[in-house]
């Protein structure tokens, strides 16, 4: 990892209070990461291009109405993920790419284009916080949850095939 991305994840942590940090896949280098924060919201940072002055190009949405505790890409769809909030629900969503990653500022330097995002379903769990949850890697929609109310919740989410 370079200093810069380091950094930057730093400047997050201090400023965000952030509660998790994902990438989108582990299998390529950097592409997309979401950060959640304590205030309820997730910030979607496009990793491919940094711009010296703006850094990299993202987007926010104020998501929950409390803490999201954890954030996990599906991994047979790095552009759809799941949040987990701190009043037991769970939101999925689709990051959509802009039309071009990137472009030239005034003084030709590349600076990242970031896309937007869209909530595909929701679901309230428990009256306690949802702290973890974790994708199948193998079972499409097959998803692993767990709560400060101390359950295990196994979910399968539907139709993922067709976002």
């Amino acid at each position: 990892m370079s200093c810069d991305i380091l950094l930057l994840l730093l400047l997050l942590l201090l400023l965000l209070q952030v509660c998790c940090v994902e990438f989108d896949r582990r299998d390529v280098d950097m592409n997309k990461m979401v950060a959640t924060s304590l205030e309820g919201k997730f910030h979607v940072f496009d990793m491919r291009t940094q711009h010296p002055a703006s850094g990299f190009a993202s987007v926010s949405e104020k998501a929950h109405k409390s803490t999201i505790w954890q954030v996990k890409h599906l991994p047979q769809n790095r552009d759809v993920f799941m949040t987990a909030g701190g009043a037991g629900n769970l939101h999925l969503w689709k990051y959509e790419y802009p039309a071009q990653r990137s472009k030239e500022d005034a003084d030709g330097v590349p600076e990242g284009v970031a896309g937007a995002v869209s909530l595909l379903q929701n679901a309230t769990l428990s009256t306690q916080p949802i702290a973890s949850l974790d994708w199948s890697p193998d079972k499409q929609g097959l998803l692993l949850c767990s709560g400060f109310d101390q359950s295990v919740r196994v979910l399968i989410v539907t139709k993922l095939n067709t976002v």
